[in-house]
């Protein structure tokens, strides 16, 4: 598992008693990085460099994984609070609200953790993933429960990155070629739950409608159509949204070009109005 050299591990308690733990780097304004299914911190190892000599980083573990703790009730309520108890404790510390990136999965528990803080300063969101059942070929869950009882994790990274993200082979091995790697290998269990979760649950334009923080809409030029219908649905609920497209990039643009995630990130969290 790789990270920052000088990182420190803090964690706190969810409100059912969770433990989650968030990796701390880096010197300025706070951001809080939410990782998406099949990761945990590490999962930002590419982006981080870009974002440390201005923000303090605290990427966290999503519950399941890495410094965090489980429980055996789950649902996306849950994972809502995790990110929110992340928020809460980095604005606490820090004196003020805190900047929140989200990817994919962490990219709908971020937004659904903006209804329940107000400590939210600025919002990003890459490619939320609010109709995962859109998104997944017919037998795809009952295929990964399959692999995992026969303890092919890195089978059903592999199976996930083609079918579900559209990675063509070059992406897949350049995927499989980032420090990540084997911490996506280690979620690999948790892959199932989180894609079971009714999109019901993930995204309700009502309470979409309460977030106040401005909202940065990330989309990739080549991602799937699933993601990029999510992104309009949200866009239209949210108060103060915008929308860049990353071009000539999918859904991992973060890890493949993170050089120009940081372009579009900037202007955005530095932006006074």
């Amino acid at each position: 598992m790789s990270t920052s050299d000088d990182a420190t591990v803090t964690r706190t308690r969810s409100r059912d008693g969770t433990r989650i733990g968030y990796w701390t780097s880096g010197s300025g304004p706070p951001i809080v990085l939410v990782h998406g299914v099949l990761a945990d911190h590490s999962r930002w190892d590419a982006l981080r460099p870009h974002l440390e000599p201005a923000y303090t980083v605290h990427a966290m573990d999503r519950r399941g994984r890495g410094a965090s703790g489980d429980a055996p009730d789950y649902a996306a309520e849950r994972e809502f609070e995790d990110v929110a108890t992340v928020v809460d404790a980095t604005a606490e510390a820090s004196g003020g609200p805190v900047a929140v990136y989200g990817h994919s999965a962490g990219a709908s528990f971020a937004l659904g953790a903006a209804t329940l803080t107000s400590n939210i300063g600025r919002l990003v969101l890459y490619e939320p993933a609010v109709n995962t059942f859109d998104l997944l070929p017919d037998g795809l869950l009952e295929r990964l429960d399959t692999l995992l009882a026969q303890d092919e994790p890195a089978t059903v990274v592999e199976v996930f990155a083609r079918e579900v993200l559209h990675l063509t082979d070059e992406q897949v091995d350049a995927y499989r070629a980032q420090p990540s790697w084997p911490a996506r290998v280690a979620a690999a269990h948790t892959l199932p739950r989180e894609l079971r979760i009714p999109p019901q649950q993930l995204f309700d334009a009502g309470r979409a409608a309460t977030v106040t923080a401005p909202t940065l809409l990330l989309e990739g030029q080549e991602t799937p159509e699933g993601f990029k219908a999510a992104l309009q649905a949200i866009e239209v609920a949210l108060p103060d949204a915008r929308r860049a497209v990353l071009d000539g990039q999918g859904h991992t643009a973060d890890i493949l070009a993170p050089e120009l995630v940081a372009e579009h990130l900037f202007p955005f969290l530095r932006d006074p109005h």
